[in-house]
């Protein structure tokens, strides 16, 4: 009965219920676009720490877990290969750069990887091979890179960036390509650690010695990866002058990221709030409205549940079909935006936000089906 007196009423006043059901698909879109670019901005700045193939990150003492600011020596990757439960070690450089196309694209800003081969920090290549030596202007690309911008293995590329006050052109072979590895907002260029101490933007144009070689950061595998906790206190004991974190704690220290995350996460709740008044404001409303129907059925035999089912019946009803709406309209949104927009949205985090719309509905109707429940026989008639 419920069921059927809510579908009457709906099927009756269709426009009316559907000009709603647009205004909550229009506070989907903007739900769901607000996750997507929290998680896409997230993925932007975190992509390559978070994939590392490392359980543990070594920065340089107090520098607050800065990349761009650390500094570790070299002469310290034997004193950490030596620390009892570490299984690996390698060396990472960070800079920035730009790929310069021939054909007259726009240059592309890019983060310059130095890594090892073989050693933790150099990502899994999918396609192609990886360089096998510390030096050669070899290259394994982010494979955002290789798809937005027709990139493939063997091909040359060029790398531009400012030594003292000249700009430096490198050309580089594409030697392989990884998955999305980015950095900082920037798709990744790796390459071998000496060949990227050479030509990262430097003050001088003289180059540094071998033996002033250092990296910004060091990734450690370890024997026993549950032990982590542990091994990070243990390792700054024996090696002076670091500071060790997991992977985690490192990209959460990372320019903006803890701030940048709160104010879209704040959005997106007062998006969800506005939503709830919303849909509670349009429901007591249209309560309001049919005050009398609500007593006539109230005086010919139907309960109070009959009545509460019949407003949630309704509430629901509506919240779906503009919540469905409204994610069809994100998916046809997020397939017409550039690829340099940072959309990115998983099957977790849609569900997770489409299971709390659907749930704002209800919670905004609440005050309309107790104001139902409330309605007077004889007052609603007039008598």
């Amino acid at each position: 009965m419920s069921f059927y007196l809510a579908f009457k009423e709906m099927w009756r006043n269709k426009g009316r219920f559907f000009l709603f059901s647009l205004v909550i698909a229009l506070i989907t879109i903007l739900v769901l676009f607000i996750a997507a670019l929290a998680q896409g901005l997230a993925l932007a700045n975190k992509e390559y720490i978070e994939k590392l193939n490392a359980d543990l990150i070594v920065f340089q003492e107090k520098v607050e877990l800065s990349t761009s600011t650390s500094r570790v020596g070299l002469d310290k990757l034997n004193n950490l290969r030596r620390v009892p439960g570490v299984a690996d070690v390698g060396p990472i450089g960070f800079s920035s750069g730009s790929l310069v196309f021939a054909d007259g694209q726009e240059a592309l800003d890019v983060a310059l990887v130095g890594v090892q081969p073989g050693k933790p920090g150099m990502p899994p290549v999918y396609n192609g091979n990886s360089f096998r030596s510390d030096r050669g202007y070899y290259a394994v690309l982010d494979g955002s890179i290789a798809s937005r911008n027709e990139v493939k293995v063997g091909d040359e590329i060029t790398i531009k960036t400012i030594v003292g006050s000249e700009d430096k052109f490198y050309q580089f072979q594409v030697v392989g390509v990884t998955d999305g590895r980015q950095y900082l907002y920037q798709p990744s260029v790796f390459m071998p650690l000496q060949t990227w101490e050479k030509i990262r933007p430097q003050a001088s144009i003289e180059g540094q010695n071998q033996s002033d070689l250092v990296s910004n950061v060091m990734a450690i595998k370890l024997t026993d990866p549950e032990n982590w906790e542990a091994m990070a206190k243990t390792i700054e004991s024996q090696v002076s002058g670091i500071e060790v974190v997991d992977r985690k704690t490192a990209y959460q220290s990372s320019p903006g990221y803890s701030a940048q995350q709160s104010t879209l996460n704040t959005q997106q709740g007062f998006t969800l709030l506005i939503g709830i008044l919303v849909i509670g404001g349009f429901f007591q409303i249209q309560t309001l409205q049919k005050v009398p129907q609500i007593g006539m059925l109230k005086a010919i035999g139907a309960n109070n549940k009959i009545v509460a089912l019949t407003v949630i019946m309704q509430i629901i009803l509506v919240t779906f079909i503009g919540v469905a709406l409204g994610s069809i309209g994100t998916f046809l949104l997020t397939l017409g935006l550039p690829g340099s927009v940072p959309i990115t949205l998983t099957g977790s985090t849609a569900i997770l936000t489409i299971a709390t719309l659907l749930l704002i509905g209800p919670i905004g109707g609440l005050v309309s089906v107790r104001l139902a429940i409330k309605v007077e026989p004889l007052t609603a008639l007039g008598m």
